[in-house]
C-alpha cells in the first residue's frame, strides 16, 4: 500500500530539444496541409458544368479562395548558399524584370478588381491581386537575402483601361508561366538551384499556375455573358493584347523592355543552357507541357484549362526535327 504522504515524483517533462522538435514537426504538418490544399481542388457537386453559368462563375472564384496558401514573405527563411550556387543564382538576368513585373500585374489586377461589382468575382479578384503584390515582396526578400543588385523600379500607374490592363496580366501570366514551368524543372533536377531553395520559391511557381486557371475561366464566363454587340469589341480588345504581348516579347528576346530600356535578357531565350542543362528545343517545349500538364492536375477537372500557348507548343515541336 502506497503511502499518501510521500512526496509525488513529479512526472518528467520534455526538454527544450524535444518541446523545439515538436513544434518543428507541427510547423511542417500545417505547411504541408496547405501546400497540398493548394494544388489539389475539386467542387463537391458532382453534376456538369455549363461555361458562362452563374455556378461556373462560383467554381472557378471558390478554386482560387479555397486553394490560397497564407505563407508569409516576411518570415520566409531563405536558405544560405554555397559561394557557387549563389553566384549562380546572382548571375541570373531575371531578377530586375520578375520584380518589375509583378509590380505591373498586381496594381492592373487591383485596379480591375475596383470596378467590379458582383461580391464573390471581386473577392477572388482582390486575393489574385494581393497574391501578386505578395510575389513581388518574395522577390524582394529573396535579393535582399542574396545581395542580388537591382536598377531603380519605376512607378507602376493603374491602367488608364482597367479591363485592358486586366487582360494584358491574364494573357502574359498564361505565357509566361507555361515556360516558367518548364525552366524550373530544369534548374531543380539539374541542381542549378539548391533543393532547399527550390523548396522555398516553389508555392510561387504554383500559385501561377492558379491565377492562370482563374483567368482562362474568367475569360470563357466574362465572354459568353457579353450582350452580341459586344462580343466582337471584346474580341478585338483580346487581340490587341496578343498583339501587344508578342511585340513585347520580341523585345525582349532583343534585350529592350517594353518601356525601351535595355534589358539582359538572353535568359528568356536560352534558359534551359543558362540553368546548366542544355536542352535541345524540342526536349525544352516537352518538358514545359509535361510540367504545365502536372500543375495543372490537381484541379476540378471540369473547370477550363490554358490551350492557347500549349497548343502553339505543340504544333512548333512537329516542326522540330
Amino acid at each position: 500500500m502506497s503511502d499518501p504522504l510521500a512526496t509525488p515524483v513529479p512526472e518528467t517533462q520534455p526538454g527544450a530539444e524535444e518541446q523545439a522538435a515538436a513544434m518543428t514537426a507541427a510547423a511542417r504538418a500545417v505547411v504541408e496541409q496547405a501546400d497540398h490544399a493548394m494544388r489539389n481542388w475539386s467542387d463537391p457537386s458532382p453534376e456538369p458544368v455549363r461555361l458562362g453559368s452563374p455556378r461556373h462563375l462560383r467554381m472557378f472564384c471558390n478554386m482560387l479562395l479555397q486553394t490560397h496558401n497564407p505563407y508569409k514573405p516576411a518570415v520566409i527563411e531563405w536558405p544560405k548558399l554555397s559561394p557557387e550556387a549563389l553566384q549562380r543564382v546572382t548571375s541570373l538576368p531575371i531578377w530586375d524584370i520578375a520584380v518589375q513585373t509583378e509590380g505591373h500585374a498586381s496594381i492592373r489586377v487591383q485596379t480591375f478588381a475596383a470596378t467590379v461589382q458582383e461580391p464573390l468575382l471581386r473577392s477572388a479578384l482582390e486575393m489574385d491581386g494581393a497574391e501578386e503584390a505578395r510575389h513581388k515582396v518574395v522577390l524582394s526578400k529573396l535579393v535582399q537575402a542574396y545581395d542580388i543588385p537591382l536598377a531603380p523600379e519605376p512607378v507602376y500607374p493603374p491602367p488608364a483601361d482597367p479591363e485592358w490592363g486586366w487582360l494584358v496580366t491574364g494573357y502574359s501570366e498564361c505565357i509566361d508561366s507555361f515556360f516558367a514551368f518548364g525552366l524550373f524543372a530544369a534548374a531543380k533536377r539539374s541542381g542549378f538551384f539548391p533543393a532547399e531553395l527550390v523548396e522555398t520559391f516553389e508555392p510561387v511557381i504554383q500559385e501561377e499556375g492558379r491565377h492562370i486557371l482563374f483567368f482562362v475561366n474568367w475569360a470563357a464566363w466574362y465572354r459568353r455573358n457579353l450582350p452580341w454587340w459586344r462580343k466582337p469589341l471584346f474580341a478585338i480588345k483580346v487581340a490587341r493584347a496578343w498583339a501587344f504581348l508578342i511585340w513585347e516579347r520580341i523585345g525582349i528576346a532583343r534585350g529592350i523592355d517594353a518601356d525601351g530600356m535595355a534589358q539582359d535578357a538572353n535568359f528568356t531565350m536560352n534558359g534551359s543552357a543558362a540553368l546548366g542543362e542544355a536542352l535541345s528545343a524540342r526536349s525544352m517545349i516537352e518538358l514545359c507541357l509535361a510540367e504545365n500538364e502536372r500543375r495543372m492536375a490537381g484541379y476540378d477537372q471540369r473547370l477550363l484549362r490554358p490551350e492557347t500557348v500549349p497548343r502553339l507548343a505543340r504544333l512548333i515541336r512537329r516542326l522540330l526535327r
